[in-house]
C-alpha cells in the first residue's frame, strides 16, 4: 500500500520513541522515505525503518525492506544497519 494512500499522516522521525513505537508506525515511515512523502526519497533510510518495523513484527515491512537492498549497494545497506543499531542504542 502506498504511503500517499494511509489515512495517518507521519512526519519522518518526529515524535517517534524507540521503545514504543510500534512496528507499523515504522513501516509508515520506511513508505515516507521509499517514496519521499513528506521528505526527500532516500532508500537507505527506508531500509533503516523497514528493518526496525521487523524488529517490531511488522511482517509487511519484510517485503519492503528486501525490495531497498535490491535497490543498494552492500555499503548503502551497511549504512541503514548501522542507522537502525544506533537509533535502538537511543533506548539504552
Amino acid at each position: 500500500m502506498p504511503y500517499s494512500d494511509l489515512a495517518i499522516d507521519i512526519a519522518p522521525e518526529t515524535g517517534l520513541n524507540c521503545e514504543t513505537a510500534t512496528g507499523e508506525e515504522l513501516y509508515r515511515v520506511g513508505l515516507a522515505y521509499s517514496e519521499g512523502v513528506d521528505c526527500e526519497q532516500d532508500l537507505i533510510a527506508a531500509h533503516k525503518w523497514f528493518n526496525l518495523a521487523v524488529l517490531k513484527g511488522c511482517d509487511d515491512a519484510k517485503v519492503c525492506r528486501q525490495e531497498m537492498a535490491d535497490m543498494l549497494c552492500k555499503e548503502e545497506i551497511k549504512s541503514a544497519l548501522a542507522a537502525a543499531r544506533a537509533w535502538l542504542k537511543l533506548a539504552n
